[in-house]
């Protein structure tokens, strides 16, 4: 060692007046969950409070790892095929005689399952038995319309859990948005280039206005999202309801059935390849600029950064100086108006012929499975959407060609979501090595046990 080394010198601490040995201050603010002694007005350190158990759970669930959401979606897969197997009457025949030949039973459990998982894919990704190419892509084009409003809802609730809120409200949104832009517009009689668009935007800013009534109660009142989100759902589709049935406000002229006046046709979203494939439309590219906008807003904007830092944990960015109940009434507005583009998608490329209380079609609430699955990510939420549409397009494909109710898929569908929701119960099926939140815990249960083990000695 060198003698002629300097010594480390003694630098004052200036928020206490004591002396360090060449060591930097620990590091204290608000975001590091410690406010610094300057900060409070005794002079002590004060702790900043932890974040609420909402917000933890949503963290967790995002935090999940793209190994584990595969393996969840290909054991909803597994139990999805038992099901099948169970149910298919040729599999209940053959088991009949199991012992007897059980060979019979295990050929019809292959066939019953592979069958319903073909025509799945037929149905949703490419038919090699159609007689030309244009006709074997069209189940894709399918797979691509129906993702399009799945994943536009999808992504309002994506939004909204980044910054620690459920929004369950998207079917509300989505009525709300239809209904506003049917008062609003459909009497316009404006050439395309402008009914299109307008008839958009103002469904958009309906639904965006009907979120944002959930983030104002909330910011004003502390009232929780959850509940408001549920109350605004019935009240927009009793409205909306009330409103289709009512002459001369949404009703369609001449006829006593509770049912709109169809979209224009200057207000509809035209083909994106031709009337060959009528269900991918122009709005397939809004959804995915819709997508790229979203993921801009969270991952590079200022904006989404506060949004993200009230959504880890709302008690420390207060103390950072970010307005929460602003980050709250923001997040609504623009998880409402995400669910209003998908209702429009509804009334400008899915359903032009007029619509009801019923025309959200339930995707309010399956964009709650596309945003868990997607992990609360634009881009996850896309594929996620993508996931979903295609298993909406060949469930019909499984039920006409093997006979497979359509609630198989939904069974599915629901098991993906509960997978994803228990990441513990999927490492410990496919013995996947433990988090370190879930070693941490399982240390601190040890200790406790070994203390409470020498107290009863003791």
């Amino acid at each position: 060692m060198n003698d002629d080394a300097a010594p480390p010198q003694s630098v004052p601490d200036g928020t206490t007046g004591q002396e360090t040995t060449g060591q930097l201050p620990p590091a204290s603010g608000p975001l590091t969950g410690t406010a610094t002694i300057a900060d409070t007005p005794s002079g002590t350190v004060e702790t900043v409070p932890p974040p609420p158990r909402q917000n933890l759970i949503i963290r967790d669930i995002m935090r999940g790892s793209v190994v584990t959401t595969i393996l969840a979606i290909v054991l909803a897969m597994l139990v999805g095929g038992i099901l099948i197997a169970i149910t298919d009457p040729g599999v209940q025949k053959a088991a009949g005689y199991f012992f007897a030949r059980p060979g019979d039973t295990f050929v019809a459990i292959w066939n019953s399952v592979s069958g319903a998982y073909i025509a799945l894919f037929q149905g949703s990704i490419i038919n090699f038995q159609a007689a030309s190419f244009q006709q074997a892509i069209l189940p894709l084009t399918s797979t691509l319309g129906f993702a399009a409003p799945l994943t536009a809802a999808g992504l309002g609730v994506a939004l909204a859990f980044r910054v620690g809120l459920f929004n369950i409200g998207a079917q509300g949104q989505m009525l709300i948005a239809c209904a506003a832009s049917a008062l609003l517009t459909f009497n316009l009689g404006l050439p395309m280039f402008l009914q299109l668009p307008i008839t958009l935007i103002v469904g958009i800013i309906g639904g965006a206005l009907w979120g944002g009534i959930v983030g104002l109660l909330k910011a004003r009142t502390g009232a929780h999202e959850v509940i408001l989100t549920i109350m605004l759902n019935y009240i927009a589709f009793y409205l909306v309801s009330w409103m289709v049935r009512t002459p001369h406000v949404l009703q369609k002229p001449g006829t006593n059935q509770p049912i709109s006046s169809p979209t224009p046709t200057n207000g509809v979203f035209p083909a994106l390849f031709g009337a060959q494939y009528p269900q991918l439309t122009w709005a397939f590219p809004v959804v995915l600029l819709a997508t790229l906008v979203v993921w801009w807003l969270i991952e590079r904007s200022s904006l989404g950064f506060r949004m993200r830092a009230v959504g880890e944990n709302p008690n420390a960015a207060r103390a950072a100086g970010i307005s929460v109940p602003r980050m709250f009434v923001y997040a609504m507005l623009f998880a409402g108006g995400l669910a209003g583009l998908a209702g429009m998608i509804q009334i400008q490329s899915t359903i032009t012929t007029g619509f009801d209380g019923g025309i959200h079609a339930g995707i309010g609430f399956d964009a709650i499975t596309v945003a868990l699955l997607g992990r609360s990510r634009a881009w996850g939420t896309l594929f996620a959407g993508l996931l979903f549409g295609a298993l909406k397009a060949g469930s019909f494909t499984m039920q006409a060609l093997q006979g497979i109710p359509v609630d198989i898929v939904l069974v599915v569908q629901s098991l993906i979501v509960l997978f994803i929701a228990a990441p513990p119960l999927i490492r410990a099926i496919f013995f996947l090595p433990k988090s370190d939140e879930e070693k941490t815990a399982k240390a601190v249960r040890k200790s406790t046990k070994k203390a409470a083990r020498k107290e009863v000695a003791a």
